[in-house]
């Protein structure tokens, strides 16, 4: 904060006009001196002048003396000002801003490999190797050195908790765990490689190489969790379908009107294929639903409608709808989900898995409560940081329940139009991990 100056600490120095100056009316005489007359006339003048100057400084001297201890005041002030407005506690809002969770991923695949329950060695590893994105995203000089630390860092995690990484693995999935853990260290798409790269000082191809390692982690960490981490409500457990971890299901969208999508990379046609990846680790209940609702072929043949941030299908009147599931949300730093209640986001309250990604998908509220799903109606959320609030959240955050994320074709959910058509849903993996309720 700045406080203005009082008018009167305004120093103004003017020079005043000399008593002996003649008038502009008198003319000008010119004087012959002799020598000694001039010198005594000299020295006077420059007496006279030293005199006037030393009352002058003296002068200013004195008001200084005066302003300056308002003028230290005055900073005082403006820096103490600033100083309170920011001990004081913010507002719920402004707390969003200086959350750690507020480090919303960018695409489906970092939300999905974060959502892994996993061995907290490995957590560690990828944690450490995630902040590269972030430094990668530094313009013009990039900070390698740190880089390369946490690249050491990771790797002595890997090296010196081995055992414990591969402990936290099934003994069916064992052996595979002990390759996929010296291909994390000595792979192609290994620590090794990436440290290289780093070395190389290629921010294009640190990028690739770390999106290679980071893959890696991901596969270690899935077979470290092979099914649910939590006890679901037993209530919840006997009445619904649920999917104890993860499956992909493969879209065919037709286009409604004879047009043709234009696929990045690939020709025009009237189809196009969008693959999702399914939840069951935070969001059993409705990913097992909506896997359900797929196997079944509820949504072979839907139609598509489109809104600014959304696609969505048709409600599903009338079709065999599956179950109105509660409302299921993680929130970060939980070990299981909340049921039939949504998150504050204002407070600080984020999902594991956040709306606020592009190629989100989520069930619609149940029309008779919001404490339930729709079972049936789901959506593609097409997230727009310029629609977004505050830290780039969405306003909808924490309100739906968010089961997945468009892996593939991700390009296509724009091109989707209303009227277009599920041609046909296929869950093209996780059959096995999919529980149903026992028949009363």
């Amino acid at each position: 904060m700045a406080f203005p100056l009082s008018p009167s600490l305004n120093l103004s120095i003017a020079r005043k006009p000399s008593r002996t100056t003649p008038p502009s009316s008198h003319r000008a005489r010119i004087t012959c001196f002799s020598k000694k007359q001039h010198h005594r006339f000299v020295t006077k003048e420059v007496a006279d002048t030293r005199a006037s100057s030393a009352g002058v400084i003296e002068r200013m001297m004195k008001r200084l003396r005066s302003v300056v201890p308002i003028a230290i005041a005055s900073v005082q002030i403006s820096a103490l000002v600033p100083l309170v407005d920011y001990v004081s506690s913010p507002g719920a809002a402004e707390a969003v801003l200086y959350s750690p969770d507020t480090k919303v991923p960018r695409t489906g695949e970092i939300a999905l490999r974060r959502a892994i329950p996993a061995n907290a060695n490995m957590k560690a590893i990828q944690d450490t190797l995630e902040d590269i994105l972030y430094l990668l995203r530094i313009p013009q000089r990039k900070p390698y050195g740190t880089m390369e630390g946490n690249v050491k860092k990771a790797l002595k995690i890997a090296v010196d908790e081995k055992d414990s990484i591969l402990a936290s693995i099934p003994a069916e999935l064992k052996e595979r765990g002990s390759l996929v853990h010296a291909s994390l260290i000595e792979g192609k798409g290994g620590l090794l490689t990436l440290l290289q790269s780093i070395k190389e000082q290629d921010a294009d191809k640190v990028s690739v190489s770390l999106a290679s390692t980071l893959d890696t982690v991901a596969e270690l960490e899935l077979l470290q969790a092979p099914g649910l981490s939590f006890l679901l409500p037993e209530q919840y457990a006997q009445q619904y379908p649920r999917l104890s971890g993860r499956g992909t299901v493969e879209f065919t969208i037709e286009k409604g009107d004879g047009s043709t999508f234009s696929p990045i990379g690939g020709e025009q046609k009237n189809t196009a294929t969008i693959q999702v990846v399914i939840d069951g680790y935070s969001a059993p209940l409705t990913a097992g639903n909506f896997a359900k609702l797929v196997m079944d072929g509820a949504y072979n043949g839907a139609k598509l409608s489109c809104t600014n941030q959304a696609i969505l299908s048709d409600n599903g009147v009338d079709k065999n709808s599956g179950y109105s599931v509660p409302l299921e949300i993680m929130p970060s730093g939980q070990f299981e989900p909340f049921y039939k209640t949504t998150l504050s986001v204002q407070d600080g309250e984020l999902p594991v898995l956040p709306l606020s990604v592009y190629g989100a998908v989520a069930m619609a509220h149940n029309e008779a409560s919001e404490e339930y799903s729709s079972p049936y109606q789901f959506f593609f959320y097409l997230y727009d940081k310029r629609s977004a609030g505050l830290g780039g959240i969405s306003f909808d955050e924490g309100q739906f329940s968010v089961f997945g994320y468009t892996t593939t074709g991700r390009d296509i959910l724009p091109q989707i139009k209303t009227g277009d058509i599920i041609r046909s849903a296929k869950l093209i993996e996780g059959q096995d991990r999919l529980v149903l309720p026992k028949e009363s």
